[in-house]
């Protein structure tokens, strides 16, 4: 790293420990958790399920089934279900006896609603694209829902666990943004819009009260304010500490207990694939060779991420290491631009969500292109509101930069339109391959090749895994350590004593 990188490295990684402010112990049977986004809803079956998931999945909304701590797939209101030999029909055998909280009950009516909202042509669902292969729903008896796809699809069920699929009750589907109806363990009270949500145990769930009789969502974005919450006993767990700087002193502190976990978030910097020149694969190319990912890392998460060549994080199975595809190479990449035509650079618009690891990426990262004559103007813009009008929804953008937390998502680059207007025929005919696979390894060779496609390609900047470190009380038990879904699960958190 240069003099100036590292000048402006330490610029950024400074942050003061606000002191500990006096306040009272949350009581027994209670816990706050801490997440950086407040969700503009919280059905996580809208538009927008990461945030609203982060909140209501498992704790208010289950699904047909579920993506367990280790990532397994584990039946949920569905307690069994089979799969035809062509791969066609999935048969879900439903629990019975479940209600939700409205008094509603869960049967193969209601689960059908669920999905044909889900996939209907008014469907709002960010994640809908994930579900294209369900060609029909059918009730064949009060427990037994059967969905026909129009094509074998080889990760439907793990998605079918995702917080985008949860099930829905209909006469409560059309509130639950802001008055969420689910069967899970846990009921929304009350939403104080811009500070917290309040559950309660449910004491209808079918699974048997929750150890925990109060959760409370804080939304805080500032990572100082969340330390400081965290320390002055205002919340009991932060899942995804903001400021890897201060991750180090909770290690050693007796009060808490501090865990480096695994996440699935990728943070990448998507172009506009159909922006020039953001076009010219040559220059996406040379801009990826102009960052030292390792500094980055080094500079934005204190060290605890991972350097990453492609659209997976090392928590997945299928992950390989392409990061030498393009590595840093900054003469190199002042080669390609001037063979692209840009031998003089380029000025673009930078717009970079106010999110911590964004702003301080995009920082670094615009001190890095510098050193190869490309000028990046950086604009921050409102998360997620803003951001997702003008970027995801409205594809009006030169460059940005994300954490991509759903996991096994590589197919974003085959949707179209998606926001980095990014086409490749063979990138497609990959992914339509991985979805037809009829065997684990033709499944996990696809996969490989679609990484080293897009690594190649470079429709985005491919930066680093996000790690999950997860800072909580040590009176705790049953936090999750690793974050195979971004969620907050509380169904499992009890007080030891």
């Amino acid at each position: 790293m240069t003099p100036h990188l590292r000048h402006l490295a330490k610029a950024v990684s400074l942050a003061a420990l606000c002191a500990a402010v006096p306040f009272a112990a949350m009581a027994a049977g209670e816990v706050t958790f801490i997440q950086p986004v407040e969700p503009t809803g919280l059905d996580p079956s809208e538009d927008s399920p990461v945030a609203a998931g982060q909140v209501t999945w498992q704790n208010v909304f289950e699904g047909l089934v579920t993506i367990d701590r280790n990532a397994e797939i584990q039946p949920q209101l569905a307690e069994s279900w089979d799969i035809s030999d062509d791969g066609l029909t999935y048969t879900f055998h439903l629990r019975p006896n479940v209600t939700y909280h409205n008094g509603a009950a869960f049967d193969a009516n209601v689960a059908k609603f669920s999905l044909d909202k889900l996939i209907g042509p008014d469907s709002t669902n960010g994640q809908k694209a994930l579900y294209a292969a369900i060609a029909s729903v059918e009730v064949a008896d009060d427990m037994t829902l059967v969905v026909t796809l129009s094509q074998p699809n080889s990760d439907l069920l793990y998605w079918m666990g995702f917080p985008a699929a949860v099930m829905v009750e209909p006469t409560s589907a059309a509130t639950n943004a802001t008055a969420p109806v689910g069967t899970g363990p846990f009921k929304v009270d009350e939403w104080r819009k811009g500070d917290r949500v309040i559950m309660s145990a449910y004491d209808g769930y079918w699974g048997g009260r929750p150890e925990l009789d109060t959760v409370t969502a804080r939304f805080i974005a500032d990572p100082q304010a969340q330390v400081a919450a965290l320390k002055s006993g205002q919340a009991q767990v932060i899942a995804e500490l903001g400021a890897p700087e201060l991750f180090e002193q909770f290690t050693s502190d007796a009060k808490f207990t501090a865990h480096a976990g695994a996440g699935e978030m990728e943070v990448v910097a998507g172009m506009n694939n159909t922006r020039p020149p953001f076009d010219d694969p040559r220059v996406r190319q040379a801009l990826m060779m102009s960052i030292e990912r390792s500094a980055l890392v080094d500079v934005v998460t204190s060290g605890y991420g991972t350097p990453i060549g492609s659209h997976f994080s090392p928590a997945s199975p299928f992950y390989e290491d392409l990061t030498g595809t393009y590595s840093y190479d900054p003469e190199a990449a002042k080669a390609l631009l001037a063979d692209a035509g840009y031998a003089d650079g380029f000025t673009f618009t930078f717009s970079v969500p106010n999110r911590t690891y964004a702003q301080r990426s995009a920082e670094i990262m615009q001190a890095f292109f510098q050193q190869i004559g490309v000028t990046a103007n950086i604009e921050i813009t409102d998360f997620p509101a803003a951001w997702v009008t003008q970027v995801m929804t409205g594809r009006d953008y030169d460059m940005t930069i994300i954490g991509h937390a759903e996991p096994l998502d590589i197919n974003i680059y085959a949707r179209h339109p998606y926001y980095f207007n990014y086409e490749n025929p063979d990138f497609d005919a990959t992914i339509a391959a991985i979805a037809a696979a009829t065997t684990p390894e033709a499944r996990a060779e696809g996969y490989k090749t679609a990484q080293e496609i897009i690594a190649t390609d470079v429709p985005a900047l491919f930066l680093y895994s996000n790690p999950k470190l997860g800072v909580w009380d040590a009176g705790l038990q049953g936090v999750w350590e690793n974050g195979p879904v971004p969620s907050n699960d509380m169904t499992d958190v009890r007080w030891a004593n």
